[in-house]
């Protein structure tokens, strides 16, 4: 398996490609879909962050609105008065890596000053184009996700992440974005209006590939996974745990998961397969 180093913001960086990295979420909200309320004061947030790095996380991704569909919007100042505090607290002890959940210029840039290290845009930078500046001009590494919110998609779900995520590249090459800070993720559950088009998303997950950049899977508690298994949101950590280890094995590079412990035991047996697999076809 071939290592891509993600540069990332003050410095840091990710080796990724040889073994799977597992990012945390941590909701400072009051309405995410499966945790809302759950750590949006301080001392929670910070007592879940630690144990997500304790089991595992590398990463510890940050969000102050949530993105679940019919969700109100936040003002850009709450959604600062929510994160910061909680990114202050997080870079000062530990080597722990902080992402940004937002899709808000301003947001972004408070919070790699406030030491995050990855601004994680759930729009692709096709809602406030100078984001792309912020990871410019900081160094921080950039999750340009797709989504079909508010737009018409095109059929086939492949040539839609194609067609979305091109623009958004070229967005950050406009803005003087390296390549080297850049990790695609194509959005499981944003706008996939079906259960059948999120799993053949995951099945045709290897021909993102194509777009040259590492990958993340977003995929935890999704509604498609309580489709299939019959479970409330709450009680899918095993089959997001089955999801991710079906796109590591198609090349995900990074997991985004509100269930640590479980995907990183889980990933840690698709990865010891991938090396058998590398040692058995070098023999």
């Amino acid at each position: 398996m071939t290592t891509k180093r993600w540069q990332l913001a003050h410095g840091r960086h990710l080796d990724l490609g040889k073994k799977a990295v597992v990012v945390g979420i941590l909701n400072i909200t009051p309405d995410s879909f499966s945790d809302g309320g759950q750590f949006d004061a301080l001392g929670r947030a910070l007592v879940q962050a630690h144990r997500m790095v304790e089991e595992g996380a590398a990463v510890i991704d940050v969000g102050g609105e949530s993105t679940r569909p019919g969700a109100l919007p936040v003002s850009a100042s709450e959604e600062q008065a929510r994160v910061l505090p909680v990114i202050e607290a997080l870079a000062g002890p530990g080597n722990v890596l902080i992402s940004i959940d937002t899709y808000r210029e301003s947001t972004a840039r408070l919070a790699v000053s406030a030491g995050a290290h990855i601004v994680n845009d759930v729009w692709g930078l096709q809602r406030e184009p100078d984001i792309a500046r912020v990871a410019a001009e900081t160094g921080a590494g950039l999750v340009i996700m797709h989504t079909g919110r508010d737009r018409e998609k095109l059929p086939d779900v492949i040539a839609d992440q194609f067609l979305f995520l091109e623009k958004s590249l070229e967005v950050a090459r406009q803005n003087g974005v390296a390549d080297s800070q850049i990790v695609l993720d194509a959005g499981f559950g944003f706008a996939k209006e079906t259960t059948e088009e999120n799993l053949d998303l995951m099945a045709r997950f290897s021909e993102l590939h194509a777009l040259g950049f590492p990958l993340m899977a977003g995929t935890s508690r999704k509604r498609f996974i309580g489709s299939v298994t019959g479970r409330e949101a709450a009680d899918r950590a095993v089959g997001t745990a089955a999801t991710s280890v079906i796109l590591r094995l198609k090349g995900a590079d990074l997991f985004r998961v509100h269930d640590v412990a479980f995907n990183v035991d889980a990933l840690a047996l698709a990865d010891a397969m991938l090396v058998r697999e590398t040692e058995r076809a070098g023999s």
